[in-house]
């Protein structure tokens, strides 16, 4: 038990320096071993590595093919006309809530995370100069749209927090629709709403819209399609997934097929985007598969039976054990997607049969566990949270206490309120 507490300790503190997991992961899991009885060597090249190569086997598909979705979405401008087309209909006169929108609406429609961060910015900035409103709010708002609600919670979503618990629980990427709908909404308005207070509370100090010094995030766009045209692979993707059922891996071939098709002028820019974004997608397969693998070693030490004993030993709905799990684990690691993994290749196949034994439906636990992935994993370490100060001009001084409400304090709340509402038997 204490090998397993070390091993955390050293991945959520050599995380939290910056340092990758590709490397960290393997020497948080040797701590692990060592301390459990384990042969290291074996450890590394047959444990650790067996998760990791497991993870990377059944998931590199989605995650390749979502990054060349999501890059093509980029380099064709369909992301910057969904975007811009919200933000039109919406109005200057509620910059936070058009931002929000087309943040939402891209990150829902399968457009990875960081795509969706450089496409909305230049957008945020144009609004949020026309409103009067702080920069300092800008990274918050991009984040309440794409790193909360539209990732974990919305029903359907083809974000890779959704789709993990399905391997574990043979669910699908609409499990437990009211449950995520509620968490949703929860996330949504509570995130907006304090999103409103502080632009008051900012402008009330004269603390209004600056100019950024540093404009080369901006970029130069060459075209913008109509939104008719651009919004379809979204809808593709989200329909051929949800409504037809057809794998992640075809519904998203499909939506980069009609990407191309409704494209096809630009096919001179093709290979180049998808070789962009096929080469982006291993960075991102290789940091969560080195997370799963450290879960993998855990899971092979003594002390992990007792782990789960205490896990599953919280008193009162096992839904909050793993909702406990899942949010250590991905605050841990800094990545809701690293942290779902080692939760769940350690622990899905004890909730799965929790599920059996209690009645609890196995998509409660496929959506507490996806919800629970978005809550402590935007700690500062936290890599898209890093990237989006980047891209905007901000500091976690500048900004990170309202991303820390509105992607990680009312996440929380809101997977404690569906656990609470299961639990009485209102869900």
């Amino acid at each position: 038990m204490f090998g397993i507490l070390l091993g955390l300790i050293v991945l959520m503190a050599l995380a939290y320096l910056g340092w990758s997991i590709i490397w960290v992961a393997p020497i948080a899991a040797g701590v692990v071993a060592v301390t459990g009885g384990l042969d290291l060597l074996d450890a590394y090249k047959d444990t650790y590595m067996g998760g990791f190569v497991a993870f990377a086997k059944s998931w590199f598909p989605v995650f390749m093919l979502g990054a060349i979705f999501g890059k093509l979405m980029e380099d064709t401008g369909m992301a910057r006309s969904v975007a811009v087309a919200f933000t039109k209909v919406i109005g200057t006169k509620r910059a936070i809530l058009g931002v929000l929108v087309s943040a939402a609406v891209l990150t829902y429609g399968g457009v990875s995370l960081f795509v969706v961060v450089f496409a909305v910015y230049p957008l945020a900035l144009s609004l949020f100069r026309e409103a009067n409103i702080s920069r300092k709010l800008i990274p918050a708002t991009v984040g309440l749209g794409a790193f909360t609600f539209t990732m974990t919670a919305l029903p359907g979503t083809p974000q890779i927090q959704n789709l993990i618990p399905m391997e574990y629980f043979g669910t699908t990427a609409s499990a437990a629709p009211v449950m995520g709908i509620v968490a949703a909404i929860i996330m949504a308005v509570g995130g907006y709403l304090y999103l409103r207070f502080r632009e008051k509370q900012l402008r009330d100090r004269g603390d209004i819209f600056v100019e950024p010094e540093d404009k080369s995030s901006l970029g130069d766009v060459e075209r913008e399609p109509h939104f008719i045209l651009s919004i379809l692979p979204l809808l593709t993707v989200l329909l051929t997934l949800n409504l037809l059922q057809w794998d992640v891996v075809t519904a998203l071939i499909a939506g980069i097929l009609l990407i191309m098709l409704l494209n096809i002028t630009l096919f001179k820019k093709f290979v180049t985007s998808i070789n962009k974004g096929a080469s982006g997608s291993v960075i991102a397969i290789i940091n969560t598969s080195a997370a799963v693998g450290f879960g993998t070693v855990v899971r092979e030490v003594p002390g992990f039976e007792k782990l789960t004993q205490i896990l599953v030993g919280i008193k009162g709905n096992p839904l909050i054990s793993e909702a406990v799990a899942v949010n250590v684990l991905a605050g841990a690691t800094g990545s809701a997607s690293g942290g779902l993994g080692i939760a769940l290749e350690a622990l899905g196949s004890k909730y799965y049969q929790i599920a059996q034994d209690t009645g609890i439906s196995a998509e409660a636990f496929h959506r507490v566990a996806s919800l629970s992935s978005g809550g402590l994993d935007v700690l500062p370490h936290n890599g898209a949270v890093l990237t989006l100060f980047a891209i905007t001009g901000m500091t976690h001084k500048d900004s990170y206490r309202d991303i820390f409400v509105v992607a990680l304090l009312i996440p929380v709340i809101s997977v404690a309120v569906v656990i609470l509402l299961n639990t009485i038997g209102i869900l």
